[in-house]
């Protein structure tokens, strides 16, 4: 069965993005995470259009482990109220699909960079 899921959030900078992107892939909440940007974001916040400069971090990872990767984000995120967004993955190459899977199940393995 696929439960594979890419997870989005935006954040102030590249630095912060790789901070993030190398997290999430550490603890293993997620086999992958890709930073892109920068990005022009258009938003309202407080009553106010906001356009701003971020950096996309998309992680790879599947359902179970959502809630886990949504709390690292939430832990080093420095927005007060960071986008996450999770998109279900509707299908994908097996061989790719099985590797995501057991960079999530492998607890044991290495966590150097």
């Amino acid at each position: 069965m696929n439960n594979a899921l890419q997870i989005v959030t935006t954040v102030l900078s590249k630095d912060d993005a790789d901070r993030l992107a190398l997290e999430l892939v550490r603890r293993r909440v997620a086999a992958c995470a890709q930073v892109a940007g920068p990005i022009t974001s258009t938003y309202r916040w407080n009553d106010t259009i906001e356009i701003s400069e971020e950096w996309l971090c998309i992680a790879k990872t599947d359902r179970s482990h959502y809630t886990a990767a949504e709390a690292v984000i939430h832990e080093l995120h420095t927005y007060e109220l960071p986008e996450i967004l999770a998109f279900a993955v509707v299908d994908g190459s097996h061989g790719y699909l099985d590797w995501l899977h057991a960079q999530l199940s492998d607890l044991s393995g290495p966590t150097t960079i």
